[in-house]
């Protein structure tokens, strides 16, 4: 037996903690899109000139 058991109730709390508390998920692809729609609209912009 560890020294910090903790019952059902509290893994529950520390797993609820953890979930809310993680860092959200890097979308690669979302992230590409973002710099390829940014790209995009500054190409344009120098071709409309």
């Amino acid at each position: 037996m560890g020294k910090y058991q903790l019952d059902s109730k509290g893994q529950a709390a520390v797993a609820k903690y953890h979930e809310k508390n993680k860092p959200a998920q890097f979308d690669k692809k979302q992230q590409v899109e973002k710099i390829r729609a940014e790209y995009l609209k500054k190409n344009q912009k120098q071709t409309g000139k």
